[in-house]
């Protein structure tokens, strides 16, 4: 648990910093216009890169496919329907699609928000005579609390369900605008890995 909290704190400080490979597609989310300033505001960032490769090996047995990529890079997966790796071959091209996404929300003090970690996986594959093709999906949200806020060091310190600190700092000072000691601040990170044959084969 406190490995993964590590791992959401630092993708909400790639977010904060506002790191190169999350600066390719932002995506903001703002309050109404109308909406006081009190009220909860969320910023999010995401960056897609994909990469194409071939089948390097089928094992119809273990129910596995394992795919090279341009580097020669292998990866080996599991397909649940193996009738599909029927439809494949050594060979065969694949496209693979890789998203990551961060998002934070803030909740000021007194909101009811309480500190946690959850995970949420999902998979997804093509249906019966489709393509081959699947995607996994990985999203862990944090809660934590603001213990901390130097406006003049540009960086906020935030406390996780189970103690633990993490200082962050903010590339843009507008970053910290309207943040407050007490305040919670859910951060959403994301993962997701799509593949499929690539029948245009380019």
């Amino acid at each position: 648990m406190t490995t993964m909290l590590t791992a959401v704190l630092i993708a909400s400080s790639m977010l904060l910093t506002q790191s190169p490979a999350f600066a390719q597609s932002p995506t903001t989310t703002a309050p109404a216009e109308k909406a006081p300033a009190e009220k909860p505001t969320g910023k999010g960032a995401a960056s897609v890169t994909k990469v194409r490769g071939t089948v390097a090996a089928v094992d119809r047995d273990a129910g596995t496919v394992t795919l090279k990529g341009p580097k020669g890079r292998t990866v080996t997966i599991e397909v649940k329907d193996k009738q599909k790796l029927d439809m494949i071959k050594v060979g065969d091209p694949v496209v693979a699609a890789y998203v990551e996404a961060v998002a934070f929300r803030v909740q000021k003090a007194g909101s009811g928000a309480t500190p946690g970690v959850t995970t949420q996986e999902t998979r997804i594959s093509s249906k019966p005579g489709e393509t081959p093709a699947g995607a996994v999906g990985r999203e862990v949200t944090a809660t934590v609390t603001i213990t901390a806020i130097d406006k003049k060091a540009r960086t906020v310190t935030v406390k996780g369900p189970q103690g633990g600190t993490e200082t962050i700092k903010a590339k843009d000072p507008k970053n910290l605008e309207g943040l407050k000691v007490g305040d919670m601040v859910e951060i959403t990170y994301t993962q997701a890995l799509a593949i499929s044959l690539d029948k245009s084969g380019k």
